[in-house]
């Protein structure tokens, strides 16, 4: 299997703003209705296609999309950056965002007094989320303003697989033959092996081995047909569990963070699979707040196209369009079950 990008891609091209809260965003979807995110309901990967335009920065070919952009490295190795601010609309009362010294600071307001405040880097890059309450307290979600001196630039991390000891069916979780006990389980299970280091939230999207250090769940009583990224209705109540077992480990530690991960077969061309997929894990991230209350700030959505089937096939693969879920914290934190201070002369995370 290819390897993820080995340098952070220089490009100036930034990510389309997510857009101001509508009327019709104050409303959460009633339950069993068919989610998709970002997007215009009917809308297919078709669509997007004609919306999509290419330029070439730097060496790399740019696909940008009304939502979130497609680059391809000059070795032909392809990701997909989309933007977890989209999901947080929903239920806003509010949306400020300005830019202080290269940074971009967007608060969102909700309904009850809380908010959630995401600081971003001239290059697009999160270096923190916090959510703040009604009464000023705040929790440190994610921190990625300053990087462990291990690290090496760029953000594809090139370690060793993990040596998994525990049975197979224990690190990857069905979701459609596991107890709720079980889904739970894995959701708070601690890594494979010792983490040695914090990683950045870009570390661990685009660096399979590091992310495979943590179980997972496959979300397979959701199926998604060719080319769509709708979770249908009559599968949206099968979610319950898995947001069940999100509400209670995020009760248990407000800090917590879920990466879900979206998947395609490998029908298709590259672009459209990474941005399909994409969609996928951001429609499953929002189906999981709307639906279920679990809280949009502790979970992150990032696709991969078709570069990890389960089913070995070039043909049309209903289990290979998937969703996953996995616990990232003991990866953003090193293995810590809290954050450690910033190193001297780093300012706080504000």
């Amino acid at each position: 299997m290819a390897p993820a990008f080995r340098a952070a891609p220089t490009i100036t091209t930034q990510l389309p703003p997510p857009p101001q809260p509508r009327r019709e965003n104050l409303t959460p979807l009633a339950i069993g209705a068919g989610v998709v995110a970002g997007a215009v309901i009917g809308a297919t990967i078709a669509d997007y296609r004609n919306q999509r335009r290419e330029t070439v920065e730097g060496g790399r070919t740019i696909y940008t999309e009304p939502d979130r952009i497609i680059i391809r490295d000059p070795s032909g190795q392809e990701y997909v950056r989309g933007n977890d601010l989209y999901r947080f609309r929903y239920g806003a009362r509010d949306i400020q965002t300005t830019t202080v010294g290269g940074e971009t600071r967007t608060v969102v307001i909700r309904p009850d007094g809380s908010q959630i405040i995401t600081v971003v880097a001239s290059d697009g890059r999160l270096l923190r989320r916090i959510r703040r309450d009604d009464r000023g307290r705040e929790i440190i979600i994610i921190d990625n303003s300053y990087r462990d001196p291990r690290a090496v630039g760029g953000f594809y991390v090139d370690l060793p697989p993990p040596v998994v000891s525990m049975p197979y069916d224990r690190y990857i979780v069905s979701a459609d033959e596991a107890p709720p006990e079980l889904i739970y389980d894995t959701m708070v299970a601690p890594p494979v092996q010792r983490i040695d280091r914090r990683y950045t939230l870009d570390e661990i999207r685009y660096s399979p081995n590091v992310r495979m250090q943590m179980p997972s769940i496959d979300v397979n009583t959701i199926n998604f047909a060719t080319g769509s990224w709708e979770i249908p209705p009559d599968q949206a109540a099968k979610l319950q569990v898995i947001a069940d077992g999100l509400n209670r480990a995020i009760q248990a530690n407000p800090r917590a963070v879920f990466l879900i991960e979206g998947h395609t077969d490998k029908v298709g061309n590259d672009v459209d699979n990474l941005s399909l997929s994409d969609r996928r894990a951001e429609s499953a991230a929002t189906l999981l707040t709307q639906q279920f209350g679990v809280p949009a700030e502790n979970l992150t959505s990032q696709g991969y196209g078709k570069q990890y089937p389960k089913e070995q096939t070039d043909g049309p693969s209903a289990i290979n369009r998937r969703v996953t879920i996995r616990n990232i914290t003991p990866l953003l934190n090193g293995g810590q079950a809290s954050l450690p201070p910033p190193p001297p002369g780093t300012a706080p995370p504000r």
